[in-house]
Order: C-alpha cells, then sequence, then structure tokens
C-alpha cells in the first residue's frame, strides 16, 4: 500500500473582499474546507500547493501570486483517516498559502475529491471549517488584511 507522506498544504483562495473558496469533501458530506493535499515525493510544499490548486479547482496560479505565509501547523491526524497513512503516524505538518483572485467564480471541482463549492465571507468560511488548523489560517488572513 502506498502510504500518504504526513506533510501537507493548505490553501486559502480569497478575493481582495475577503470572499473565502470552500470545498466540501465527497465522501464526507458536511466536511468543508480550503485547497488541501500532501506532497508528493520529491516535491516541496510551493510545488505542492500550486499543484493542489490546479487539481482541486482547475486554477492555474502564477508561482509569484501564491503566497508562502511561512507558517507550518502541527496536528495530529484524525482517525477517520490514520489509515492513509503508515502506521504508527499520528501527526501532519501543514504549510499554509494563500492566492488571491480577482472575484469569486465557480471553479472546475475534482469530482473524486470534492462534491461542492461556495463562496463566503472570511467570518462564515471560517465558521463552516472542520479543521481548527484552516479557521485560524482564515482569521489570520483578515488580520493580515488592514482593510478589514
Amino acid at each position: 500500500m502506498d502510504y500518504k507522506t504526513p506533510e501537507s498544504v493548505l490553501v486559502l483562495v480569497h478575493t481582495p473582499a475577503l470572499q473565502i473558496l470552500l470545498l466540501e469533501r465527497a465522501r464526507h458530506p458536511g466536511y468543508w474546507q480550503s485547497v488541501t493535499g500532501s506532497l508528493e515525493a520529491g516535491e516541496l510544499p510551493r510545488e505542492t500547493a500550486r499543484r493542489e490548486l490546479f487539481e482541486e479547482t482547475g486554477i492555474e496560479a502564477d508561482p509569484a501570486a501564491l503566497q508562502d505565509w511561512r507558517l507550518a501547523n502541527r496536528f495530529e491526524i484524525l482517525q477517520l483517516w490514520r489509515h492513509r497513512y503508515a502506521p504508527g503516524v499520528t501527526h501532519n505538518v501543514e504549510h499554509v498559502f494563500s492566492l488571491c483572485v480577482p472575484e469569486a467564480a465557480p471553479v472546475q471541482l475534482a469530482q473524486d475529491e470534492h462534491r461542492d463549492q461556495c463562496w463566503l465571507s472570511w467570518q462564515d468560511a471560517a465558521d463552516r471549517c472542520f479543521s481548527w488548523t484552516n479557521r485560524d489560517a482564515i482569521a489570520m488572513l483578515a488580520q493580515r488584511d488592514p482593510t478589514i
């Protein structure tokens, strides 16, 4: 069995007005999140962020537009997903990125991964996310923007 690497990315896609794109997981209705994904062998986090962004939304990010927050969260992997990792692996390191797009627009979902999408205010998006790291990153995004 090929196990997932316990290192991943989180990519916040947002507009200048801080409308946040959320995706609903296909196999877990009600689990809303930003773009996420595990690093593949030999990949750097920025490369993973660009790849996952394209795979999950169809958005091709200019490398200069993808903001690396230089923030890594370490969290316990939910029991629900532990079988994807090698035996004994219990924690993941997640690198945070963001991408500002001009406006909220429908994206091309990876149907095997996500069943729905929505654009929400940063407050509503933070409330809807199941992941504490995703909620915290959205709140941090709002704090980083002096117009909020």
